[in-house]
């Protein structure tokens, strides 16, 4: 008998910027620097760690759980061994919704963090995260669970 497998997810959610987090976030992008202008060195963008409206996968909540079902790949050791939990999965979200630098920041072992890793670079261009009605870079962690079911 094949084991019944169940993956399941969790997007951490964000609530609206507070006051502070906006003024930060406006200290951040001010640099303050007294470099002349039209000498200015190349800056390294900024990438935000919330957003107005933050990054999303297309679809939502239930075309994602969609594209786990289908694309999901439960690793024989993981199976072997009972293994089950959260892989957290951080990310960059950039202004046109790819995904970038994806590293597992809490795995598990046993080929999940693997197989973490290996979903989130086939996924789908995500919507971007939006400041001001202007896409920008958003960090991300996204939870997957991984849950074996005998």
């Amino acid at each position: 008998m094949r084991p019944l497998l169940l993956v399941l997810f969790s997007f951490l959610l964000a609530t609206a910027p507070t006051a502070a987090q906006s003024q930060l976030a406006a200290a951040l992008s001010d640099s303050g620097s007294s470099v002349p202008t039209g000498s200015a060195p190349a800056a390294a963008p900024l990438v935000y760690h919330t957003a107005e409206e933050m990054p999303g996968f297309p679809g939502g909540d239930a075309a994602f759980a969609k594209f786990l079902r289908a694309k999901i790949n439960y690793p024989a050791a993981a199976l072997n061994h009972g293994a089950s939990g959260k892989v957290h999965v951080s990310f960059v979200v950039d202004e046109q919704g790819h995904i970038l630098d994806p590293k597992v920041v809490k795995g598990l072992g046993y080929g999940l963090d693997e197989e973490a890793l290996r979903l989130v670079r086939i996924m789908p261009w995500w919507n971007p995260g939006r400041i001001g009605g202007q896409p920008v870079k958003v960090a991300y962690t996204l939870p997957i669970v991984f849950r074996a079911l005998e």
